[in-house]
């Protein structure tokens, strides 16, 4: 366990037990929690605790695991509703006992594991519940459905910011990812989880306190549904992620060399976006698109795609066809559209001189020259049919330094030294050269696109149009088409 997760943890428990301590202290349990089911004030209290203990306890007994690896259930309904009946006491020490799962009994999960969510509830329990019980006026206050609901409401967003909060900080901790990514790739579902319950949470609390305790009974069924419902969304996006990873593991297996590729390309790319601090959409837009970026290559022949010579003109504006193939096949999946760009374009190079469609500096989409970057690493660091040896990670790092400002965006070469695929590589730290004059190469780019007819025969209309033999695979750096004198370049890489 890091260093830092101890200390974080030691000190949550800390805060945690001295907040529950001393609000017990000062603040008795209101009495509206008990059942009234002996005439004994304190006895029914205390029936009324051990009632919705039991009842945490079944919320919380089938948890559902986010993405990011935060567990997510229902028992936010009972202590909300605990919280209302009996105040803040009744809610810390409900959160306490009734959050024990059967994981945590059977060793499942590591000691400390158990303090650190138990203390992530008991502390967010309990200062929600004094922000709802000073809105009420205290112990016993008579107030209006409406200012309970209100009061109610608060103590529940306050509850839910502090758990969010604390269960987002110890999985970014334990799993290294960084805070925004975990608190923004799970809080979509939480917030919806937190806006569905809560409403009913007072509306239990509240037919409690005019009916009797049996009505929360009813309620059973419409949480078991919304737990169902949320297990169910996460089952369809892991479906639909399975779904995605196997028609990549497909393309990469029509050559040995490519195993595993579009795997690696996804790792390097999400890394690259952590270290820009990239929003949780543009991470998920790397995550499918570094897997699917070369799906076109479905549409390119073997005979192509695996030989081990140079290609020829016509070979190589096959091959190149590729990015715009791939995109034509995501272009119906609705889902997919935030992946499109990074599909179509991450062939494209800084100077304008890539493919398909000539895009120059920031005109190609950010994500695409991520992937660029992340792309032509892993395929000079891997074997391929016309180079059996692949580059050294150091002489990889060289290529992208030394072509970045003409193939590579420099801002993402930087970016790829700062994630762990480069620690402990030898960087040569060249800053990247200046770029060439947009003008020219923009002129360069329209007198081939408007060209009767291109040097592979084809049409010389629309994107395919622009696909042509001088455009390199990105994926090893090339020779760009305007190329410093005396600049050299490695053998092309057509399947990466």
């Amino acid at each position: 366990m890091p260093r830092s997760l101890k200390i974080y943890i030691a000190g949550l428990v800390a805060v945690s037990a001295i907040a529950l301590v001393v609000t017990s202290l000062v603040i008795p349990v209101d009495p509206r929690i008990g059942l009234a089911l002996t005439g004994n004030q304190q006895v029914d209290v205390v029936i009324g605790l051990a009632f919705w203990t039991v009842m945490t306890l079944l919320a919380s007994a089938f948890p559902v695991q986010m993405p990011r690896g935060s567990l997510i259930n229902t028992s936010i309904a009972t202590l909300v509703a605990a919280m209302t009946l009996g105040g803040p006491t009744a809610a810390g020490w409900v959160a306490l006992i009734g959050t024990t799962e059967l994981r945590e009994l059977s060793g499942r999960v590591p000691w400390y594991g158990t303090l650190a969510n138990h203390a992530g509830l008991v502390l967010p329990a309990v200062v929600g519940g004094i922000v709802s019980f000073a809105m009420i006026g205290g112990i016993g206050a008579e107030v209006s459905p409406l200012v309970s609901f209100a009061a109610a409401m608060a103590g529940a967003a306050v509850f839910f910011a502090l758990n969010v909060s604390f269960t987002s900080i110890t999985v970014s901790l334990k799993s290294g990812q960084s805070l925004r990514t975990v608190v923004y790739g799970d809080l979509p579902t939480f917030f919806a989880n937190w806006v569905a319950l809560s409403p009913l949470a007072w509306l239990m609390a509240f037919t409690t306190m005019k009916v009797g305790w049996w009505v929360t009974l009813l309620f059973a069924l419409p949480f078991w549904i919304m737990r169902g419902a949320l297990d169910q969304i996460v089952e369809m996006r892991e479906m639909f992620t399975q779904t995605v990873e196997s028609l990549a593991e497909a393309v990469d297996a029509r050559d040995k060399f490519t195993a595993g590729h579009s795997r690696r390309v996804q790792l390097i790319s999400v890394d690259i976006g952590r270290v820009l601090r990239l929003s949780q959409g543009e991470l998920e837009a790397l995550e499918w698109g570094g897997l699917l970026h070369d799906i076109g290559k479905i549409g390119v022949p073997d005979d192509v795609l695996n030989k081990p010579d140079r290609l020829t003109k016509e070979e190589r504006a096959i091959m190149n066809a590729h990015p715009v193939i791939g995109a034509n096949i995501i272009a119906p999946v609705t889902k997919l559209a935030p992946e499109l760009p990074l599909i179509r374009h991450h062939h494209e190079w800084y100077n304008g001189s890539g493919y398909p469609d000539r895009l120059i500096g920031d005109e190609i989409p950010k994500l695409a020259r991520i992937l660029h970057v992340a792309d032509a690493f892993e395929a000079m660091t891997a074997a391929r049919p016309y180079r059996m040896k692949p580059l050294t990670n150091d002489q990889a790092m060289a290529e992208l330094r030394k072509f970045a400002g003409i193939q590579f965006d420099p801002s993402m070469v930087d970016a790829f030294t700062r994630t762990h695929w480069a620690a402990g590589i030898n960087d040569p730290g060249r800053a990247p050269g200046p770029r060439p004059p947009v003008p020219l190469l923009a002129q360069a780019a329209s007198r081939m696109a408007q060209s009767p007819a291109s040097d592979a025969g084809l049409p010389a209309k629309g994107p395919e149009a622009k696909v042509s033999h001088m455009a390199p695979a990105p994926t090893v750096a090339l020779s760009p088409t305007v190329a410093p004198p005396g600049a050299t370049s490695p053998a092309p890489d057509p399947a990466s």
